[in-house]
């Protein structure tokens, strides 16, 4: 038996096993499953889990299932593209013919001393579940940094402020504005919220170190009672130490059909490849929407095509805690009820879909 193997049970290989299952690849194939997890996460909604507005089981979705499809439970060590197997902490090896990575992302800490030592993460439902128990547990009256205002600190931050009225929250920006690159209605609508609920926003932000109660922003001490990062991301370990060439961010090099530049039997699609657009669970799937076209020439002893179609992504969704949003789609700002309704209306869309 051939043996398609996937790595991370995230938005790119849940749209790999959609596409594939339940009888749309060959007889003699078996797929196996790799995740740490029995589930698929909504990582786009653990800034909820953290808040304490969502739980944890409002943003999971069980895995398929399926005479051909084995799921390997654990935390992957290494894999070894010589080899072609995928090895995991309890020893398990797992052998294959074609390799599927989508394994993620995890914080990066730029470096900034006590940073990874002194913050909470929402990269991971089990860091997320951690980061709740943090932020729910303070006391009245406690102050909350959140450093880095992307979107996820935008929304943990406005997630938070609905769920803890009483807390202080310092939301840090590096930039001037909020989402900088986007059109300036959408930044002062943020803004706005913010400004409202009464959530600080500390622009033109640098955090150069780190203490348990205590963020160094430039040349000044800010106290605080708990600190959750949010400020960058890289791929995670075992992907940067993967033989492969990789981009100035540690993530490795593809082509057009997403396989590495020396490996025509592994994939890399989601936040761990190397790409031009922003990293997001659209982008994972567009590009398993592709790997599953390259798969499916392969599997019928067809040459691939000599140009795959382009990836244009559809804009972004954001929330401002659960009655407010904003969505920037073709160039076009959506703010407030509609936006929001918007968001969730996609969740109950994918939730639907992916459930067996």
């Amino acid at each position: 038996m051939r043996k398609l193997v996937l790595l991370g049970g995230g938005y790119g290989n849940m749209r790999v096993l959609l596409r594939l299952l339940p009888n749309n690849f060959p007889e003699d194939t078996v797929i196996t499953l790799v995740d740490r997890t029995p589930f698929h996460s909504l990582k786009t909604e653990f800034y909820a889990l953290a808040a304490g507005t969502s739980t944890d089981k409002e943003i999971r979705v069980s895995f398929p299932e399926h005479p051909r499809l084995k799921t390997v439970y654990g935390e992957i060590t290494k894999v070894d593209l010589k080899e072609k197997t995928v090895i995991l902490d309890d020893g398990q090896v797992v052998p294959y013919d074609d390799l599927v990575i989508g394994l993620g992302c995890e914080d990066n800490y730029h470096g900034v001393p006590g940073a990874e030592e002194n913050t909470y993460s929402i990269q991971t439902i089990a860091k997320s579940r951690t980061t709740f128990e943090k932020l729910c547990g303070l006391p009245p009256g406690s102050t909350v940094g959140i450093v880095g205002a992307g979107l996820s600190g935008i929304e943990l931050a406005s997630e938070l402020r609905e769920s803890r009225k009483d807390l202080k929250i310092k939301l840090f920006d590096r930039s001037n504005r909020i989402l900088r690159d986007f059109p300036e209605k959408l930044s002062n609508y943020v803004k706005e919220w913010f400004i409202k609920h009464d959530v600080e926003v500390i622009a033109n932000s640098n955090i150069t170190k780190v203490e348990a109660t205590q963020l160094y922003n430039h040349d000044e001490v800010i106290d605080v009672d708990a600190i959750v990062w949010t400020a960058g991301v890289q791929p995670v370990k075992i992907v940067r130490e993967m033989d492969a060439e990789k981009d100035r961010r540690g993530r490795p090099l593809v082509n057009q059909y997403f396989q590495l530049t020396a490996d025509e039997h592994v994939y890399v699609i989601g936040d761990c490849a190397s790409s031009d657009l922003p990293a997001s669970a659209q982008l994972a799937e567009e590009q398993a929407e592709r790997v599953v076209k390259v798969l499916r020439h392969r599997w019928n002893n067809e040459p691939l095509p000599e140009k795959m179609p382009e990836i244009k992504l559809k804009g972004f969704m954001g929330s401002l805690g659960k009655k407010q949003g904003f969505v920037y789609l073709a160039d076009t700002t959506v703010t407030g009820r509609i936006a929001r309704l918007m968001k969730s209306g996609l969740l109950w869309m994918y939730k639907r879909q992916n459930e067996h």
